[in-house]
């Protein structure tokens, strides 16, 4: 997949670079499908809880197979399309029991390809094969991981990301996530042959701030332009942040401040931080 740079015929466009669109533009399967609540950045009181939220295009949801529990029946692919919820394309299967389903559309994936989702051990590994970890190959890559058996993918799932499983020991898995983490697993997640697909989406240029109004995103407006009343960083004559570091308008550091809670269950299982320190015990 490339990166399509058109002639500048219009101000937006000398500026717009999108991944050329290898998708099939059809409509989604209507009974994967359905509409969802746009929450606009409101909670329950109607309060703005996430900033610059609101518009956008009408989106349906597509249900994904994060769980992959059909075993043991070969699925074709029917075609790679596009999701407006999620930077990677998604590929409608249909198994040979006649059921349909969405999964993530692995890099190298076309129509016509065949896919299967096992407890068994192989003798070919392809892409798109969901296996447990105890049954895949060490260094292999990897994605739409487990972090508790059974409970569908919760890890590694965007666009041209994959994690490398580095060795299983007994029931314990080791994983090298994208982000450089270190973790272990339970060895009986399960876990999706390849690179997520899309890997250009990271270098796309929208070329005008209508596009990303569409997606859904508001205008975001610099701390050190606004009044003293609305923001920690506001006022000052002329250009000036006031000598403060960034942060939000209630005094949140806005960098090299860790925010992931201290109490999170799943901290126990990292080896190795992002940062490249080994986690005490």
């Amino acid at each position: 997949m490339a990166i399509i740079k058109r002639r500048p015929l219009t101000p937006a466009l000398r500026y717009t670079e999108l991944s050329r669109n290898e998708v099939e533009n059809k409509r989604p399967e209507r009974s994967l499908t359905e509409s969802v609540h746009r929450s606009k950045g409101r909670n329950c009181y109607g309060r703005i809880t996430s900033r610059r939220r609101g518009g956008g295009h009408k989106k349906l949801y597509r249900r994904i197979d994060f769980k992959r529990d059909i075993l043991d029946v070969p699925a074709t692919v029917q075609a790679i399309e596009y999701d407006p919820f999620r930077t990677s394309y998604i590929a409608l299967v249909k198994y040979d029991n006649g059921e349909i389903r969405y999964v993530i559309a692995p890099e190298g994936l076309k129509k016509g390809d065949t896919i299967i989702s096992t407890n068994k051990k192989q003798e070919e590994y392809k892409v798109g094969m969901a296996l447990p970890l105890k049954l895949i190959p060490a260094a292999t890559r990897i994605h739409a991981i487990e972090m508790l058996p059974g409970k569908g993918a919760q890890l590694v799932r965007g666009a041209g990301s994959s994690a490398q499983l580095v060795a299983v020991e007994g029931d314990v898995a080791t994983i090298k996530m994208p982000s450089g983490e270190v973790r272990l697993l339970n060895a009986d997640c399960r876990a999706t042959l390849g690179v997520v697909g899309n890997a250009e989406h990271s270098n796309q240029s929208l070329g005008k701030a209508g596009r990303r109004r569409w997606m859904g995103r508001r205008p975001r407006v610099r701390g050190v332009a606004m009044n003293p009343v609305d923001h920690p960083q506001g006022g000052g004559e002329g250009k000036t942040s006031g000598g403060d570091h960034p942060v939000s308008p209630w005094g949140q550091l806005a960098k090299g401040y860790p925010t992931r809670i201290k109490s999170k269950p799943s901290n126990s299982q990292i080896v190795l931080r992002r940062n490249g320190k080994k986690v005490k015990r």
